[in-house]
């Protein structure tokens, strides 16, 4: 008879106890441990949503406070997720529940964002304003629900409890908190907004305040005002990295306009700025003395214009989405979306320069949410572009640069003069 060494006692030991109870308890806990991991990203995930919400959202209506609460449902439909994490027995079923989870965490990182870009453009009294911004947050909270309420129906019924069965009670749990959340955030989203209308200002430095106007669609026409007040902040990042800022400030009156900028950046740092007033023209560089320009020179850099021109040309917005009518400081706006490659971005923002300097940005893409009001007259622009950073800063991989632009008090009285 062969006696067995140690090694072959040990090995066959842990086989045994492999298929034993002991190990199918620790495979439990295994789960159990990696679905709280999934289900704390939930928690996090909704907790910030419901932050931003709660601080950002404040378009001066009488539910502004109701609104931001609302947003602590899901957050505590993820908290139950993490008390009771939908365990399962099966070798197929655990890989479905963990599917679950990072379906909802990939619909609500990009709902995140949106409520950031949102609440950046004061456009904050729709925080849902057409069905293609809300899908994503629907199926994330959906997604969640089902993924607690699974959780709390083995909760309730017991891990010996039928499968089937436990299936069942918490599919009806998940539709059940899908129903009353998003019926909770809307209705209260839904009655702000209608009140905020209903609340007609006098006047605003976007636009026209007819509560009952409607704004022209994203494809037709499209206009500067006659005169405006500008303002313009760029922002880049090179992974994960500020690159700098530039801070622009001025008016226009017809196609003569003056603006100042204050850039601190990689590249330059100090006063900056454009003046055309016919038949002459000045620019700035960045701490540099004015000197005179050919007017043709500058006019590129007239802001909302140069805009209109290139990236919100009629051709480009045939394309554009149309995301519903948003209330801006009392001002009815159509909120539209267009996308753009790096050189359209780098034509229609000219300043972007001063970040990106000489940078090849053919390959980069980006999208820019602009807004047309009832008076037919470009408002309110943001948008991005990203794309490779080699060419800016050695060895880096992803820029970004963010710009947002506003036209205001438009037809109002301005005066242009000389440097």
């Amino acid at each position: 008879m062969t006696r067995r060494s140690g090694a072959d006692r040990y090995f066959r030991w842990c086989g045994t106890v492999g298929r034993g109870p002991v190990a199918r308890l620790a495979r439990m806990r295994v789960r159990r441990f990696e679905l709280r991991l999934v289900a704390g990203a939930l928690v996090v995930g909704w907790t910030i949503s419901a932050i931003l919400v709660l601080v950002g959202y404040r378009p001066g209506g009488p539910l502004d406070l109701l609104v931001g609460l609302t947003m602590l449902a899901p957050v505590a439909i993820a908290i139950a997720g993490l008390v009771w994490p939908p365990v399962a027995r099966g070798s197929g079923a655990f890989p479905v529940m963990v599917w679950l989870g990072i379906v909802a965490l990939l619909c609500l990182v990009p709902s995140i964002v949106g409520i950031i870009e949102l609440l950046q453009t004061s456009a904050s009294s729709a925080l849902v304003p057409s069905p293609e911004a809300a899908y994503p947050w629907l199926i994330a909270l959906a997604a969640t629900s089902l993924f607690s309420g699974l959780g709390i129906a083995r909760r309730l019924r017991g891990a010996s409890a039928i499968r089937r069965r436990r299936f069942i009670d918490g599919a009806l749990i998940g539709t059940v908190l899908t129903v009353l959340s998003a019926s909770i955030f809307a209705g209260a989203t839904l009655a702000n907004a209608t009140a905020i209308r209903e609340t007609v200002p006098t006047s605003s430095r976007f636009g026209p305040t007819d509560p009952t106007g409607q704004p022209p669609f994203c494809d037709g026409p499209l206009a500067a005002g006659p005169t405006a007040t500008l303002s313009e902040t760029l922002d880049g990042v090179v992974d994960l990295r500020t690159i700098g800022s530039i801070d622009l400030g001025g008016v226009r009156d017809d196609t003569d306009f003056r603006w100042g900028a204050y850039v601190a950046t990689d590249r330059h740092l100090g006063s900056a700025g454009a003046i055309r007033i016919a038949p002459r023209a000045w620019v700035q560089g960045p701490g540099q003395p004015w000197a005179t320009a050919a007017p043709d020179a500058v006019d590129p850099l007239s802001l909302d214009l140069q805009v209109l021109e290139t990236a919100l040309a009629a051709v480009n917005r045939t394309t554009a989405e149309d995301r519903g009518v948003d209330v801006i400081e009392g001002a009815r706006a159509r909120h539209c979306v267009v996308a753009v490659d790096g050189t359209t971005f780098r034509e229609a923002f000219p300043q972007v320069q001063w970040l990106v300097g000489d940078a090849d940005l053919h390959r980069w893409r980006g999208e820019l949410d602009y807004w047309v009001f009832m008076d037919g007259q470009l408002g309110q622009v943001v948008g991005d572009a990203s794309g490779d950073a080699i060419e800016i800063v050695d060895d880096a991989i992803l820029a970004t640069v963010n710009v947002k632009l506003m036209a205001t008090e438009r037809g109002d009285t301005v005066v242009i003069y000389p440097p």
